[in-house]
């Protein structure tokens, strides 16, 4: 750290992903990476950071950005399930960062399931 600048930012950055991970509402989208050790082991800390930082970027205050155990289906980690209100949970299984900064920007933003990566059940 060179300056009291640079710890502000830190800091803006910080409490700008506590409030993305927590105070979760009725009327929050919520997207919940699954962090098992199936997850984790496919890449799952990074699809997490991908959609926390697009959920930022983006301003997006009501999309909460959540962690669960193991969805039970290993072969599609890493996975996400997006739950936005009065709408069906949509799953997405063997994303990528990028795939995460999609999801956001066409699903969460635009209203449009990227059908790429949906896992059928």
């Amino acid at each position: 750290m060179k300056s009291i600048e640079e710890l502000k930012a830190i800091k803006a950055k910080m409490q700008a992903e506590i409030e993305t991970r927590s105070a979760v509402s009725d009327s929050d989208v919520k997207i919940v990476v699954g962090m098992a050790t199936c997850g984790i082991a496919a890449g799952a800390r990074p699809v997490l950071n991908a959609f926390l930082d697009a959920a930022q970027k983006a301003g997006l205050k009501n999309v909460k950005v959540l962690q669960a155990g193991c969805f039970g289906t290993c072969k599609a980690e890493p996975m996400a399930e997006v739950h936005i209100p009065c709408k069906d949970k949509v799953i997405y299984g063997r994303l990528t960062p990028d795939a995460a900064r999609k999801i956001v920007a066409e699903h969460i933003m635009g209203g449009n399931i990227v059908a790429e990566y949906v896992v059928k059940g």
